[in-house]
């Protein structure tokens, strides 16, 4: 290290390996990669951490919460690259340095007012990072919900974008997978837009019924095969029965994303599929539609993903957690699950890991109370929170 320019020496912290949490430790950076790291002091002075944590920047593979700064009120449309921002800034201090933005690439009437605004948004996140205005490295999800009649069209016309890093095939037709309990999914759609009345769900429940037996199995097909043809990995969705997990295995996904039932997380896990699960869920203790706990999945050993979904900061507060909820979960392998193997299922072998050579995507957590707060964010070892 002597006698070298350093971008980044940090010291006194609790540095966050792969398979082991270094007391006190430090780290140095070079133009935006990890250089060396160490127990003890630093050869060189550097910023002293006192004691805070120090990990990986986390990385988020499926939030939907964009939607929310596009969306914030029922028929308000914010500026998308205003948006795309705001959603930026609460991502970077939740601690979260990669994310792909989980973007619904099909339109329904009368459901949900975000859906069909996929491109829209799309281009905003395009428009924000050409501008510098991220803090955050941003890539995309299509979120494919299979039976509707126009999702392999939109899809089409996004899936050959260099920033897109996975494809999820999402059914949630009433009664079946995530909404067995066709109220869980009433409550559902009323959360979102407080004025439905009976007479309009049922109309919604019996066309998505119509758009189901009319069109799955020809989109099913397509969206695989229009995944393979642009090297876009897949992930399957709410996966409850074998006979999911059979279809999954068939599809070649590399993420099965929430499954409700353990017997299919377990099949899911033992034929190498990583099973990604909510943060909130762990955070809350149970699933808001009343499926199987993140917490029964890590105690049955199948939990290797977690994910804000729909509150960016759970995913570090979930990690944290886990090791209490679990006993018997080392707190580095709970780190895992939210930095090294969501990079690692979409191909992003470059970070998520405090190693030499890996990106200087850091944190630096704060914690009290069981409750931690990010003090610093660092993507290539510039300060950016």
């Amino acid at each position: 290290m002597s006698g070298r320019h350093q971008d980044l020496v940090l010291a006194n912290a609790r540095i966050v390996l792969a398979d082991r949490v270094v007391e006190r430790g430090w780290l140095a950076a070079v133009d935006g990669v990890i250089a060396e790291f160490g127990e003890g002091l630093p050869p060189e002075c550097g910023e002293d951490l006192h004691g805070d944590l120090l990990m990986p920047g986390l990385v988020e593979l499926h939030t939907d919460h964009l939607e929310a700064h596009y969306a914030p009120r029922p028929k308000v449309s914010w500026d998308p690259v205003a948006a795309v921002v705001s959603f930026d800034g609460q991502l970077a201090t939740s601690g979260i340095t990669t994310v792909l933005d989980s973007l619904r690439v099909w339109p329904e009437d009368g459901a949900e007012e975000v859906d069909g605004h996929a491109k829209i948004l799309a281009h905003a996140i395009a428009e924000a990072r050409s501008a510098d205005l991220l803090r955050v490295d941003h890539f995309l999800h299509l979120r494919c919900e299979v039976p509707m009649p126009s999702v392999v069209s939109e899809a089409t016309e996004l899936v050959g974008r260099s920033d897109v890093r996975l494809v999820s095939l999402m059914d949630h037709t009433p009664g079946q997978r995530q909404f067995r309990d066709e109220g869980k999914l009433r409550d559902y759609y009323r959360g979102k837009r407080g004025d439905f009345t009976d007479a309009e769900l049922d109309a919604v429940f019996r066309r998505r019924l119509e758009y189901q037996a009319a069109y799955a199995t020809r989109n099913h097909r397509q969206l695989v095969d229009l995944a393979r043809d642009h090297g876009k990995p897949l992930a399957s969705h709410d996966d409850t029965t074998l006979e999911h997990v059979g279809e999954a295995i068939s599809d070649r996904v590399s993420l099965a994303e929430f499954p409700t039932t353990v017997a299919a997380a377990q099949a899911l896990h033992c034929a190498g599929i990583r099973v990604l699960m909510g943060a909130p869920n762990l955070v809350r203790g149970c699933s808001h539609a009343g499926n199987v706990t993140t917490a029964e999945l890590a105690k049955a050993g199948v939990l290797d993903v977690l994910s804000s979904d729909y509150m960016p900061a759970s995913l570090l507060l979930a990690a944290l957690r886990l090791p209490d909820a679990v006993p018997g979960i080392d707190p580095a392998v709970a780190f895992l699950s939210v930095t090294k193997t969501p990079a690692q299922a979409v191909g992003l072998d470059d970070r998520g890991e405090i190693a030499i050579g890996k990106r200087a995507d850091l944190i630096r957590v704060h914690v009290r109370r069981d409750v931690p707060t990010v003090r610093t964010v660092w993507r290539c070892g510039r300060r950016v929170a």
